[in-house]
């Protein structure tokens, strides 16, 4: 069995090949959402290769646990792991974007093995997943679903409808991560519509919440563990940065949506390259 510290070994250098996967995604595509899509990996790393119950070879598994992707213009970080995970060919992934790919800008759960919801409108994975929830309790079956948020999308009213209902119903295998990276499309959320104080307001709708460092693997696997632990439903607020492991993009606004040009994509080869040096010497 893998002690803590190869378990967060293993999710860092993870999550690098990851990040690597997102930039040639979106570079060879010439377009999609590079900024969301970096700040999450490691979340993303940590639950569908240490936390989740699933079977990639069998993505129908009627046991199995559940992630929704709120943020769904984050899919290039949702398709490399799955690809990384198994779900499907990572080869697959030169596709992304082109014209007849299942692999979309948005994701289309009845082409991407391993996906649980089309994505579009921001705002709705929440509902979605209370819903699970409550099918599950009906159903008598024991499994968790996940879902990842956006703070920019947390400005939807439909977030605080699903927040209410979930602990009203209950709903204690919810576990929500909030990506706190602090930009949305059009700038920074303090200054669109500030959803701060984020903890107390989540704490307020009678939630168990805890806040991370985003990007420290030890940090979102002991916040995992609390959850299983304490009554739900669980709000993991996950402090990260948009862009992150790429040097100009890293809390950039204007990396939101847009892709790489030749200059860029060689210079974001090279900091990635330079912390797969770091990690290896670490």
């Amino acid at each position: 069995m893998e002690t803590l510290v190869e378990r967060v070994r293993r999710i860092r250098r993870q999550s690098l090949t990851v990040r690597r996967d997102i930039v040639e995604m979106i570079h060879a595509a010439g377009s999609g959402h590079p900024g969301g899509s970096l700040s999450c990996v490691e979340i993303l790393v940590a639950l569908y290769f240490d936390a989740m119950r699933i079977r990639p070879e069998d993505p129908q598994w009627a046991e199995r646990d559940r992630f929704i992707l709120s943020k769904g213009h984050a899919a290039p970080a949702l398709y490399a792991v799955l690809a990384e995970r198994g779900f499907f060919p990572r080869g697959e992934l030169t596709s992304f974007s082109a014209a007849g790919s299942r692999l979309q800008k948005h994701i289309d759960m009845h082409q991407v093995p391993g996906a649980e919801l089309s994505t579009g409108s921001l705002g709705q994975g929440l509902s979605v997943a209370v819903g699970m929830c409550l099918a599950d309790r009906i159903d008598s079956r024991d499994r968790r679903v996940f879902v990842l948020l956006g703070d920019g999308e947390s400005q939807e009213g439909q977030v605080w409808e699903a927040a209410m209902a979930a602990a009203h119903f209950g709903t204690g295998s919810l576990v929500a991560f909030l990506d706190h990276n602090q930009c949305q499309v059009d700038g920074r959320v303090k200054d669109v519509c500030d959803i701060a104080p984020v903890e107390e307001k989540w704490r307020s709708f009678r939630w168990d919440v805890r806040r991370v460092d985003g990007h420290d693997p030890a940090a979102i696997l002991a916040a995992l563990k609390a959850a299983r632990e304490a009554p739900g439903p669980h709000m993991i607020v996950a402090d990260t940065v948009k862009g992150r492991g790429v040097s100009f993009m890293e809390d950039r606004v204007e990396w939101h949506a847009r892709p790489l040009n030749a200059e860029q994509y060689r210079q974001a080869v090279l900091d990635l390259e330079a912390e797969e040096r770091r990690l290896a010497s670490s």
